[in-house]
């Protein structure tokens, strides 16, 4: 039975960057982060190359194994021993290996938030076009294993429409929009419309934090700086980078102003410490989701490009609603002036499209409101945006009990409910 002052759990599975987030809802951050990876004990019928791939398990005896394992940052320590193999449950967003995954929840669970599940209600997210076989799996483990009070599977675009209520530039909470969501490996560009996501429109550019990473290193090395380790272009990332509103300027304001050029130390413990100067970098390497050329030669399409494609190919009724409220999701989106870059790129395609359209039709146009929200909760916007559902007073109405399950069987996850919208 489930205890009704016990706040509802939020576990959201972060693709992006292959982080786990978990807490209760309510709060404005989650309680932990770490790696979505567990470390088992391999078996002499097991090699280190088995044990990474999926469906390892199969090869290892459900025994007292079962019970020495690590999820997150310990797995990850645990793994550079000569004993256990490192596991990835989830890959592009899929779970692989359920018995990985299962055994995964069981430790954020009793481990890392210490509570009983029977006692709470869980909210859980999901990558768009989720496979309904994923939901009716999820739904036995939460309610077969671990006996869970009541579950809630969200998609993450709409749960980063959520978190962005929060943000003064919104006029009107509503679960249309489009969400840019952009991690550590990949951008996805996701059209929602009524909380329901438009899966034959949803794109994803090769382009990400990673990427951005890489692209300092490189630059560092080309100038043969004294460090230039992957660490050291991710801090500077982190602390300096930026988007420039013209690029060609900024080359020239930085000739012109030797001061904006800067210099990190970095700490190399026994020896010693070095100098890193900082330059170019600072505002080229953001630029590569603007001017993709500049990084790679595969592909060439800026983001502002990949934007509007998405919203042309979208019903046409819905097209103004997803313009008026593109939203940011993810650490890669929290560069300074981001928004406001691809707001006003976005506004120009739009503007040109609609002079064009005037000029053959001879009409004049009522034109269309471009609005980029950004707001301080946009690295965990997914987790922040189930935080405030589920800790609204519908959330349990619209969950689906241990009871409901036993009625009716997992099938009933298929399809979930939306929240009324304010």
């Amino acid at each position: 039975m489930a205890n009704s002052a016990a706040p509802a759990i939020v576990m959201d599975k972060y693709v992006g960057t292959g982080l786990t987030k978990l807490g209760f809802a309510g709060n404005d951050s989650p309680s932990f982060i770490f790696p979505t990876v567990i470390a088992t004990r391999q078996t002499s019928s097991s090699t280190r190359g088995q044990a990474g791939g999926p469906g390892s398990s199969l090869s290892q005896k459900r025994g007292t194994e079962d019970l020495d394992f690590f999820i997150g940052n310990e797995a990850l320590e645990a793994a550079s021993g000569p004993n256990y193999g490192l596991n990835y449950p989830i890959r592009h967003g899929q779970v692989e290996n359920w018995d990985h995954m299962e055994r995964f929840w069981e430790n954020s669970i009793f481990k890392y938030l210490r509570c009983e599940p029977e006692d709470h209600y869980f909210l859980l997210t999901e990558p768009p076009l989720n496979p309904p076989e994923n939901r009716e799996n999820t739904a036995e483990i939460m309610f077969e294993s671990f006996n869970c009070a009541g579950l809630y599977i969200a998609v993450q675009a709409v749960l980063a429409l959520a978190a962005s209520w929060t943000s003064s530039k919104v006029v009107d909470r509503t679960l249309t929009g489009t969400v840019i969501d952009s991690g550590d490996g990949v951008t996805h560009v996701i059209p929602v419309a009524e909380g329901y996501v438009i899966g034959s429109a949803i794109k994803n550019i090769p382009i990400a934090g990673r990427d951005i990473t890489y692209f300092i290193q490189s630059l560092l090395r080309d100038r043969n700086e004294r460090d230039t380790s992957l660490k050291t272009a991710e801090k500077l990332k982190e602390e300096y980078c930026y988007v420039s509103p013209d690029i060609v300027k900024e080359f020239s304001r930085f000739d012109n102003e030797p001061e904006r050029f800067q210099k990190y130390i970095v700490d190399q413990g026994l020896a010693g410490k070095v100098t890193v100067d900082v330059g170019y970098e600072r505002f080229l390497a953001p630029e590569i989701f603007f001017n993709p050329e500049i990084y790679s030669s595969d592909y060439l399409t800026p983001l502002p490009n990949v934007v509007d494609a998405v919203v042309q190919a979208s019903p046409i009724d819905v097209r103004r609603g997803l313009y008026k409220n593109i939203v940011l999701s993810g650490g890669s989106t929290m560069f300074r002036d981001f928004g406001r870059r691809l707001q006003r790129d976005i506004r120009t395609l739009v503007n040109d499209r609609i002079a064009r359209s005037e000029r053959l039709s001879g009409a004049k146009s009522g034109g269309l409101d471009v609005n980029v929200i950004s707001h301080k909760k946009q690295r965990n916007a997914v987790w922040f945006g189930g935080s405030l559902l589920a800790g609204t007073a519908e959330f349990r109405n619209i969950c689906y009990t241990k009871a409901d399950y036993d009625e009716l069987g997992p099938g009933i996850v298929r399809q979930f409910s939306l929240f009324n919208v304010p």
